[in-house]
């Protein structure tokens, strides 16, 4: 057998074992596998451990006006609107005062973050006259093909004739 802890394979065994689901024979198996594996043996006992101290724990009984309480709470809750509900009353009683902590030193890093890195100047590229002169031709042609189609859409003169400007 391998090792559950090790492999993964069988980790599943290790938790029906400890909750008293194993059939008899691999309950064999994997304690024969317990007595030569210290990992194994010792998940074991940490599980009888936590087995024993959930069988002796004992649930406070539920007062009488338990549901009454708590359906109230729940209808104080729906009438409140989502934006109380976010940060009003549902809110738990220990973010209260973290909230203004966190908004401040959230400021703090952001203020932190843009005096630390002030804004990059690229540096000049040094232009060829070639290269600026080819933008400018393409530019204009663009702009001469954009003139070109205005006027092929644009409207009949008044004469009627169906002719059209150019």
């Amino acid at each position: 057998m391998k090792c559950p802890i090790e492999t993964q394979e069988n980790a599943d065994l290790l938790l029906s074992y400890s909750a008293r689901k194993l059939n008899p024979e691999s309950t064999a198996v994997l304690e024969a596998h317990m007595a030569v594996c210290p990992q194994c043996r010792e998940f074991r006992d940490s599980q009888r451990v936590l087995w024993e101290a959930l069988d002796q724990w004992e649930a406070r009984p539920v007062s009488a006006d338990f549901d009454r309480r708590l359906y109230r709470k729940i209808e104080e809750q729906e009438r409140l609107g989502w934006w109380q509900r976010l940060f009003g009353a549902g809110r738990p009683m220990f973010l209260r005062p973290a909230l203004p902590l966190a908004a401040a030193a959230c400021l703090v890093l952001v203020a932190g973050f843009i005096i630390d890195s002030p804004g990059r100047v690229a540096a000049p590229v040094a232009e060829n006259p070639q290269v600026r002169e080819v933008e400018q031709v393409e530019r204009t042609l663009e702009d001469m093909e954009m003139l070109r189609q205005f006027n092929l859409v644009s409207p009949v003169t008044e004469e009627g004739d169906g002719s059209r400007s150019m």
